[in-house]
């Protein structure tokens, strides 16, 4: 498990959206947290480093003697990926977005800099409504996989997660069609071979729901008990849309992913499905480094 949480705070209640899910993981997998604060240069000043201090004070008494804090100077970005590469089994926890008189962190700019560049595992949270919540509660981790043996290396540290804070866990594939429209679209071009596209489209469901079921067995030898599948079909906006409904739709939930996976049919670079789901999924997301 991670030795440490490392949360990059601008100042703002954006910011701060990440707070309480800092908080649960650090309550309940026992593990301290560092607050981190950057002045950067090139940015007019949010407050002064004395202020800073303070306000990271401040926000560290909600988390108990567990909690430390640091003020640095450099570019924003950059200085969060170098503390946390000095310490590699740091977990990053920031929100997606945060704005105060002086920074934005939209995804696009600290958070995707972050997400691109970072060596470590980051929580990613976007704040509902653009305003922190209330104290975080997870039930649900969602985690899509896409055949690959890469895109695996997620399984061993959600077998742990999901041990520690007793959460049901949702293995999730997606097919992709070969054609975008059903089968009978086709009769007309292809023929008597039309029906065959049936027949291919069936073998891939079916290959893609033995594959989750032999993970999820994996995972229940491994003591969890809370453990299912399902097989999702891509539509015209892709994996990232299917996965996005599918979590969207289920409260108190988390995705974690890998950053990349390939497989013959699927590639998941990060600037394709993970950021798809990081922009637009309404839970947080754990982006899990291959190592």
């Amino acid at each position: 498990m991670y030795a440490k949480i490392l949360v990059p705070l601008d100042g703002s209640l954006f910011a701060e959206a990440v707070l309480p899910y800092a908080r649960a993981l650090a309550q309940q997998i026992g593990i301290p947290v560092d607050l981190l604060y950057v002045n950067d240069p090139k940015e007019p000043p949010a407050c002064a480093s004395f202020m800073a201090d303070e306000y990271l004070k401040r926000i560290g008494e909600s988390f108990g003697a567990t909690a430390g804090s640091m003020v640095e100077t450099g570019h924003t970005a950059a200085t969060i990926v170098a503390v946390a590469a000095a310490q590699p089994e740091v977990l990053i926890a920031m929100a997606t977005h945060g704005y105060s008189a002086a920074k934005r962190w939209l995804l696009g700019s600290v958070a995707e800099k972050v997400l691109r560049a970072a060596a470590n595992h980051l929580l990613l949270v976007r704040p509902a409504n653009g305003m922190p919540g209330a104290e975080a509660k997870l039930t649900t981790v969602f985690v899509p996989l896409d055949g690959s043996k890469l895109a695996e290396t997620i399984v061993p540290k959600v077998s742990e997660l999901a041990l520690r804070l007793a959460l049901r866990v949702e293995l999730v594939r997606v097919t992709r069609r070969i054609y975008s429209a059903p089968p009978e679209a086709f009769l007309p071009v292809f023929g008597a071979n039309a029906p065959n596209l049936k027949k291919l489209w069936a073998e891939a469901h079916a290959e893609a729901d033995q594959y989750l079921i032999d993970r999820a067995n994996y995972l229940r030898q491994q003591g969890l008990t809370q453990v299912e599948s399902v097989v999702l079909e891509s539509g015209a906006d892709g994996a990232a849309a299917a996965i996005i409904d599918l979590v969207n739709r289920t409260p108190d939930s988390l995705v974690a992913m890998c950053t990349v996976g390939e497989s013959g049919i699927v590639n998941w670079p990060v600037g394709s499905v993970t950021e798809r789901v990081v922009r637009h999924t309404t839970a947080p997301v754990l982006v899990i480094r291959p190592h």
